[in-house]
Order: structure tokens, then sequence, then C-alpha cells
């Protein structure tokens, strides 16, 4: 049997196969393809090509429908007023092999090939989301609304993992709509980055069942965060207790790489500064190499469909994941918006810890999302209290019984008040004029 580094496909092979070879494959076709090569049921050099075509030409027949949705769905969210992110992409070769190894299921039955996903502020903006979009959905034809599924309350699997799912169909293709709010997504990038510093794939339950626990206990904990409650002591103590043992594990993997780079952001802006906003959905070809935690490459790919999913599949057989590379094509209407919606890859700092007690993940999340975890209890507390405009308070009453445990509660302050988010006179109060974003913060 060949197996996938001694077949012939390194960097610089030319295949000599058409489109036209792959047109209206059926879908035995396509499962058998997908089983030879999730399970390396292949004899030779040539099957193995044959099997890796169509699998290639099967994904990319997703791509543009993928692209066209996203566009609609971008112009919708555009009427709607709320904040929010919005990117797709087209699962990874990897990816797709791996679920059809470890699940009962064929390649044509997978919906997630294509994929949408939508960041916004707060869990209840999730619920506000989907219902303005089920509305757009039933106002047209093109596009198929199917089963949704939450896994916001209870989280999914061992993991913990929270999301909206949404299955939609278009021009005969399965797609994915995923929603989650930002503390929601903040959960799925630190796993994201953690499993790659392990080296097992924890959204999919790959490791030790510890570590596992650790991001169940983490994820269980935002929530109740998110939910405006403060966790009980016990699940932050077994959540430090957690850590500890999650930590060490992690550490005396053989598998293991703490990565201590940082990226550098420069690589978008300088994209930024040369494109403007437009409506369409451009497709980027993201190489990164985990080895190093950089960039290999950052490549605008076409707006057409087909020349992106070559560039896409020139990359993955130029790169390959055994090698510690991983090949990402995404897309969205302006690049800056891949940092909030593939952050694992950006700002991967150096620290101390593999992973994070809660007070420090609450801090560091409360920080991504515009606010310091002093600023962020500040605006809670004068919130609760209804404090806005008019309705002052003194700073000794925020000292002594709003915030009693806010540390540099002046700098906290004065913070709230450069942002526009706080008014100082003659005592303190949330800003009326800034009060839609003060409530997309919290």
């Amino acid at each position: 049997m060949v197996t996938m580094k001694s077949c012939p496909i390194e960097a610089g092979r030319t295949r000599n196969r058409l489109v036209s070879d792959f047109v209206g494959l059926s879908k035995t076709r396509v499962d058998r393809a997908g089983d030879a090569l999730a399970r390396e049921r292949y004899r030779t050099d040539e099957e193995y090509l044959e099997a890796d075509d169509v699998v290639d030409h099967y994904r990319a027949a997703h791509l543009a429908p993928l692209t066209e949705t996203t566009s609609e769905v971008q112009a919708w969210l555009d009427g709607h007023g709320q904040s929010y992110y919005l990117a797709q992409r087209l699962k990874r070769k990897p990816q797709i092999l791996r679920k059809l190894s470890r699940l009962s299921v064929r390649l044509s039955q997978l919906q997630d090939i294509g994929g949408l996903r939508v960041i916004v502020p707060q869990n209840r903006d999730v619920d506000a989301l989907m219902r303005f979009l089920q509305q757009r959905f039933a106002a047209q034809t093109h596009i198929t609304l199917g089963r949704v599924t939450d896994y916001r309350e209870r989280g999914r699997d061992r993991t913990g993992y929270r999301s909206l799912h949404v299955l939609l169909s278009r021009e005969g293709q399965a797609l994915e709509l995923q929603i989650r709010s930002r503390m929601q997504h903040a959960w799925a990038e630190n796993i994201e980055r953690t499993s790659v510093i392990y080296g097992y794939h924890l959204k999919e339950e790959e490791g030790d069942p510890a570590v596992l626990r650790y991001f169940r206990l983490l994820s269980d904990a935002f929530y109740e965060v998110e939910g405006g409650r403060s966790p009980e002591p016990t699940l932050r103590l077994n959540i430090d207790r957690q850590r500890e043992i999650a930590e060490r594990i992690i550490l005396e993997s053989p598998r293991a790489s703490v990565l201590a780079s940082k990226v550098d952001h420069g690589v978008v802006r300088a994209i930024t500064s040369k494109l403007q906003r437009s409506a369409g959905i451009s497709n980027w070809v993201l190489v990164f190499d985990w080895n190093s935690g950089s960039f290999v490459s950052w490549t605008e790919a076409s707006r057409t469909s087909s020349a992106a999913m070559a560039t896409y599949v020139e990359n993955e057989r130029r790169f390959r994941p055994e090698d510690g590379f991983e090949v990402v094509l995404v897309g969205a209407s302006e690049p800056k918006t891949l940092e909030q919606t593939h952050a694992h890859y950006f700002g991967l700092a150096r620290y101390d810890e593999v992973l994070e007690s809660l007070d420090v993940a609450v801090e560091g999340l409360s920080e991504r999302l515009g606010l310091g975890l002093g600023e962020r209890q500040v605006l809670l507390a004068l919130h609760r209290r209804h404090k806005w405009g008019a309705g002052r308070v003194s700073r000794d009453t925020i000292h002594n019984i709003y915030c009693p445990t806010v540390r540099d509660l002046d700098g906290a302050l004065d913070n709230l008040i450069a942002k526009g988010l706080v008014i100082s006179k003659g005592g303190y109060s949330l800003n009326q004029k800034a009060k839609a974003e003060i409530e997309s913060l919290l």
C-alpha cells in the first residue's frame, strides 16, 4: 500500500487531468475516493492521485455557492445595524479525511465542507441575528434553510464547544453557517492554539481526557460570565486545579511544541492599505508554519472560484501538514476581518504558561474585546445600577461599594473616560450617547 508521504505529489508535480474529467461526479465515485484517502485504500500511485483529484474537485464545487451565500449574508447584515464579523472558509483536506476516518460517514454526507461564520458581540445577539436571518431566508428561494443545532447552553461533546449551527443548501451543495458570540469564539480560538502546542486535535476529542476536561470547565465558566453570573467558587477552584494537571500533561507530551513567537500584524496592515472594502468576498490562501508561529505566505486568490481553488490546491501540495504547515482558504470582504475570525494565527505572544487560570483567561478576553478587567467591572457595576447621564455616583462609592476588588480604579476610570464610555461631571456615570457601544461590550 502506498502511504501519503511516498505518493508522487511533491511540490512541482503537474497533473494532466482536466476539470472535464470530473464533471458530474456521482456520489458513489465521490464516496469511494474519500474512503480511499481516509483509510489508505489504494494500491498504486495512480489510484491515489485519482482519488485525490476527485476529492479536490468535489470540495471545489462548494466554493462558488459558498462565496455567493457569504456575499448575500453580508449585504443583509450591513442593513441589520448590528456589529459583526463575517468570513468564510473551505474545509481543509486533512480535517475532512480525519472526520471520515473517525466517523461512520461518507464524503457526500459531510455538510460543513463549505462554511461561513458570523461573530457577534453577545450570546443574546446570536438569537436576534438568527431571527433576522430566518426572515431573510424565508423571503427568497435559492438558499434552503435546513436543520438548526444549538450547542450554546450545554456545550457539545466532552470539549464544551459552544455555537449555533445552521445547515443551508444552495445549488445542490450543503453549507454550514456558524453564529457565535465573541466569548464563544475566543474559547474556540484558545483550544485551536492549544491543539497546535499540544500536538493533538482537541476539538476532535483527541488527547488526554484531563486536557479536554480543562476546556470543558473553562467553557462552562465562560457561559456563566457571559450570562452575567459569577462562576461558583468550586468551579473556579476546579478550573485552576485542572489547568495545572492539563499543563503538566501538555508540556510532558512528546508531541508538544511550545511556541514563543509573535506574528507581525504589519502583514495585514500592508494588504489592507492597498485594498478598499467592497461588497464582494475576496478569497485568501494563508500558509502558516506552526513550527515557527509565522506566516509563510498570504496570497489573495482570484475571485473566480476555479482559479482560487487551483491556488489553494497548489499550496496544499507544496506545504504539507506532516511538515508542520497549515494551508487555509478563507474569504472576507477585507483582510483585517480575518484577524478576528481566525485569531489563533495572530498574536502568538511569548507566554510562560500554556494554559490560563480563569481570571487570566477572562481578563485576556476582556482586553481582546477592548476592555481591561477593571474597566469591565466598573462598566458592569454602573450599568446594573442604571447610572446613566445625570445619575452620577462618587468615586468613593464605586471604590467602597460597587467595585472594591478593582486594583487600579483611577486608571480604569481614566481609560473609560478617554474611550468616551464614562463621563465625570460632579461624579461618574455612563455616557448616554455611547449606550449602544457599552451594551455591546457588556
